[in-house]
C-alpha cells in the first residue's frame, strides 16, 4: 500500500471519528465520510461526505462542517503525524443517492419485463386454446399407383 493511500485512509477515519464524536453542532445531520482525495504532495485533502436526507440537510451540514474546518484540521494534525497538516475542504457526495436511483430504475425495468413476459405467455396460451384445430394431414410424397 502506497503512503498516499495510507494517509488518505487515516484522514478518512479520523475525520469520521471527529465529526461523529467531537462535533456538537445541531446543523449536522447523519453524516458519512465517503472518501478522501489527496494531492500527491499530501498538502491538500478533499473530504467527501454524504448526508441522509434532502438537499437542505446537505446545505446545513456543509455550513456546519465549514464552520468547524479549523477545529477538524487541528485534530487531524494532532492525531496523524505528518510534517505538514493538510489543508482540508468538504464536498458533497451524491453518489449514494445516484446509486439508489439507478437501483429503483432497474427494479422498475425488471417489473415491466416480468409483466410483459406474463402477458405474452397468457396470449400464447389463449391462442393455443382457440386454435385447437386438427393439424393438417400431410400428403405423402409417394404417388399412388
Amino acid at each position: 500500500m502506497l503512503r498516499i493511500e495510507k494517509v488518505t485512509e487515516a484522514i478518512r477515519q479520523e475525520a469520521s471519528i471527529i465529526i461523529h464524536d467531537e462535533l456538537k453542532d445541531p446543523r449536522l445531520g447523519f453524516v458519512t465520510i465517503t472518501r478522501v482525495e489527496m494531492t500527491p504532495n499530501l498538502r491538500f485533502a478533499r473530504i467527501f461526505f454524504s448526508v441522509l436526507g434532502q438537499d437542505r440537510d446537505y446545505t446545513k451540514t456543509k455550513e456546519a462542517l465549514d464552520s468547524a474546518l479549523g477545529f477538524i484540521r487541528s485534530l487531524i494534525a494532532q492525531r496523524i503525524r505528518l510534517r505538514f497538516a493538510p489543508e482540508i475542504a468538504f464536498y458533497e457526495d451524491h453518489s449514494s443517492e445516484y446509486s439508489i436511483k439507478i437501483e429503483e430504475v432497474l427494479n422498475e425495468i425488471k417489473k415491466n419485463e416480468a409483466t410483459k413476459d406474463l402477458k405474452v405467455k397468457k396470449t400464447r396460451a389463449k391462442l393455443r386454446k382457440e386454435s385447437k384445430v386438427e393439424p393438417k394431414k400431410r400428403r405423402s410424397s409417394r404417388k399412388k399407383v
